[in-house]
Order: structure tokens, then C-alpha cells, then sequence
């Protein structure tokens, strides 16, 4: 089969299509026959050797995917041969014509959810929802400000917080970001580019501020949302690609916190119960990824280049 190797960590032209060995399954794993395969920022940190878990070069990388089962181990109960699953990672690499992944880590596609879509589900909703329901323990009727929100997790996270009954506000850096916003049903859009976009959200909420904020990119916006926040109100960081300087004393007089997430640390029964969440969303509609671009697997290394442009407004995926 061909797959994406990475032999040394560097820029993107680094990552080659070759031809591999298919992996084998062992118990408690399953063989999934790859249709789409997700993108994500991640990816590319891990790629670069800049992210602090570096696997073993050479390695094929990528945790997104959707596809067939076409083999299962011999004490998986979750699956069976033929079910249309994705995967939020895998034990293999994603960025190849097959994967094997343990079974805890896929999860069902419903009937009518086409694989592209589900190649957008795995890491993005996994994050959104763990931020959400785990780290910022969203509530009905609160305010949530979510900064990068025409990305992936960002657009997952509107989808979650709408069905929850919270007040929406999210930014976009782009014209088309934010009429994508307005069209997921926000309540607020802004541009944070925009140089008075915090007065601008601090007048939606009627000067009352913002009680959960989920932050794609802290090392720009972190000393601004602590003085966004309404008493109590909690920043959870999902992105962050540098250091930045705040003042701790904007966290002290409205008992304010900083709250971190790496999507890695959520539970496999953590995992089960937002996907199963997930699932009933799709089947119903109330959850629909947006699908940005589209790349060959040969072209691995354009999809990295883009996913760390701005404005994507949904999610890159590869055609294996």
C-alpha cells in the first residue's frame, strides 16, 4: 500500500508518498481501508520536531481518517467487517491507504455521512467537545467567546454550543470566516484583526463579559480574553504556537481561570460519551463538518502548507 513517510522531522517537503507494508492487526485493533484522511495543525508541529511527543522516524503521520473496516482482531467487540468508521488516531499513521487503529480510538459513521465528512470529525470534535463539556464545563445560558471559530474545532464547538443553549460569540480573520460564522448561527461574529474587537464583544454581551472563552491561538489573544471574562469565567487554551505576557492580577479580582487541554489526556470513556453525542448529532443534523480543501495524499505536503495559513474555514482533507 502507499503511505507518507516522514525519515527525518523538517519542512513539509520532508513528508514522501511510498510504498509500504500493510500493518498488521492485532488484538483489540481493527484494519481500516482508508477513504479520507483529516489534516490538522497538529500534524505539522509533530513533523517539524517542534511538538514535545516526537515519534521514532520513520513514521506515516496523521490521527484523522475514515474509511471500511476490513479486518478486526480477535477480541473486538465494538466492530465488525464491512462498518464505515472514522478515527480520532491511530496506531499506524492516517495519511496512507489503510490504518490500524485500537478500537477505542473509531468510532461509527452513521448511515448517510459520507466519508469526507467523517475524515473532518476526529480530532476537531474530539478537542471542541472535551474543551467544552470536560474542561470549561460549558452550561446552558452561558456566554461563550470562541476565538478562531471558522476552523474546525471552532465550527464544532458553535455546532455543541447552540445545541446547549449558550449565547454564541466567535471571530474569524476574513470576510468569508465571518459570514461563515453568521451562517453556523452566532449570535456575535467579529473580526479579531479588527483593532477595538474586544470593546465591540464586550458591548454584545451588554458589558456583562464572557464566561467561557476557548482560545486556538493563546499566544497572541491570552492577555486580552483575561479581560474579557465575566466573573468566574474560564479561558481554555486548545492552540497555542509561542509565549506571551499577561498580568496574573487580571485573574485574581473576578476569580477568573486559565485552564489548559491536550485532547490526548481525555478518558477512552470520556471519548465514548462525545462521540456517542457526536454520533446522535450527525444522524439528526444537528452537526455538520465544513470541508475547506481538498488534496491528494501525493500532495501531503501542499495541505501543510495550508493548513497553517489563516482562513481556511473548515477542514483540509486528503484523497488517498
Amino acid at each position: 500500500m502507499k503511505a507518507i513517510r516522514v525519515n527525518e522531522f523538517g519542512e513539509p517537503e520532508v513528508m514522501q508518498l511510498e510504498e509500504v507494508k500493510e500493518p498488521e492487526v492485532l488484538d483489540q485493533q481493527i484494519f481500516i481501508e482508508i477513504k479520507a484522511i483529516g489534516v490538522n495543525p497538529v500534524d505539522t508541529y509533530i513533523r517539524s520536531g517542534t511538538y514535545p511527543a516526537k515519534p521514532a522516524v520513520p513514521y506515516t503521520p496523521g490521527h484523522d481518517a475514515s474509511g471500511i473496516v476490513r479486518k478486526i482482531g480477535p477480541s473486538v467487540t465494538k466492530f465488525k467487517v464491512g462498518d464505515h468508521v472514522y478515527s480520532y488516531r491511530t496506531i499506524s499513521g492516517s495519511y496512507a491507504q489503510a490504518a490500524v487503529c485500537h478500537e477505542n480510538q473509531a468510532f461509527l459513521l452513521p448511515d448517510g455521512i459520507d466519508f469526507e465528512l467523517g475524515a473532518a470529525l476526529g480530532v476537531a470534535y474530539s478537542t471542541a467537545f472535551f474543551a467544552m463539556m470536560h474542561r470549561g464545563l460549558a452550561r446552558p445560558g452561558e456566554t461563550v467567546l470562541i476565538h478562531g471559530g471558522s476552523g474546525t474545532v471552532g465550527l464544532a464547538a458553535i455546532q455543541y454550543a447552540k445545541q446547549l443553549g449558550m449565547k454564541v460569540i466567535a471571530t474569524a480573520g476574513t470576510d468569508a470566516g465571518i459570514k461563515l460564522l453568521k451562517e453556523q448561527g452566532c449570535d456575535f461574529a467579529a473580526n479579531h484583526h479588527d483593532s477595538d474587537y474586544v470593546e465591540k464583544i464586550i458591548a454584545a454581551t451588554n458589558g456583562y463579559g464572557i464566561d467561557l472563552i476557548l482560545e486556538m491561538l493563546a499566544n497572541v489573544n491570552l492577555d486580552k480574553d483575561l479581560k474579557l471574562l465575566a466573573h468566574s469565567g474560564r479561558v481554555v487554551v486548545i492552540g497555542n504556537r509561542g509565549t506571551i505576557e499577561i498580568n496574573p492580577r487580571d485573574t485574581m479580582g473576578k476569580n477568573t481561570s486559565i485552564i489548559g487541554l491536550a485532547v490526548m489526556n481525555a478518558t477512552p470513556e470520556q471519548l465514548a460519551e462525545i462521540h456517542a453525542l457526536v454520533y446522535a448529532g450527525l444522524k439528526d443534523g444537528r452537526f455538520k463538518p465544513q470541508i475547506s480543501k481538498k488534496y491528494q495524499l501525493s500532495e501531503a505536503s501542499l495541505a501543510h502548507h495550508q493548513v497553517m495559513r489563516p482562513g481556511n474555514n473548515g477542514k483540509i482533507i486528503l484523497l488517498p
